[in-house]
C-alpha cells in the first residue's frame, strides 16, 4: 500500500465513533434535568458536537460538548476511548468517556469505569433513550431523551 493510500485510510472515523450517529438530531430531555440537546457532526465525521440547553435544580445549564477520539499534539494515534469535554457558559468543563454497546449507551464521568456514570438504553425505534445518572455514595437521577427532530 502506498503512503498516500495509508493516509487516506487513516483519515476515516472508526466504526465505534460512527455508531454514535444514532444520537444525531434534537432531543427533549426529561427527568432530573429538563430541556433540549442537539447532536451534530463536525465536518469530517471525527467529532460529534452536542449543544446543551437544560435546567436542573433551578439552574440553567447551557454549553456544548465535543465527543470523539482524543489525538493529542504529537500523538501517532488517537485514544482508545471515545472521550468528550463539556464547556459550560459558567466556565465549567467536564470530561466524559462514551461507550455504546448495542443499544446501551454509557457515559462515564471522567474516566471509563468511574463510579459516576449515565447508562441508558435506546428504544426499539431509536427515538428514545431511557436510563439514569448514578453517583458514588447514592444520588443520581432518572434521565430520558425523546427525539424531536
Amino acid at each position: 500500500m502506498t503512503e498516500s493510500a495509508e493516509n487516506t485510510q487513516a483519515a476515516q472515523p472508526d466504526e465505534q465513533v460512527r455508531a454514535l450517529d444514532r444520537l444525531v438530531g434534537s432531543w427533549r430531555v426529561s427527568g432530573g434535568a429538563e430541556g433540549t440537546v442537539t447532536y451534530r457532526w463536525l465536518d469530517g465525521g471525527f467529532f460529534l458536537i452536542q449543544d446543551v440547553e437544560l435546567e436542573q435544580y433551578g439552574q440553567s445549564i447551557t454549553g456544548f460538548e465535543v465527543i470523539g477520539r482524543e489525538k493529542t499534539f504529537g500523538a501517532e494515534k488517537a485514544s482508545e476511548d471515545i472521550k468528550s469535554r463539556f464547556y459550560g457558559r459558567d466556565g465549567s468543563t467536564f470530561d466524559y468517556v462514551y461507550e455504546l454497546d448495542g443499544d446501551t449507551l454509557t457515559i462515564w464521568g471522567g474516566e471509563k469505569g468511574s463510579p459516576a456514570y449515565y447508562r441508558g438504553t435506546f428504544g426499539a425505534d431509536g427515538e428514545t433513550v431511557s436510563g439514569a445518572w448514578v453517583y458514588p455514595g447514592g444520588g443520581g437521577y432518572d434521565s430520558s431523551m425523546t427525539r424531536i427532530k
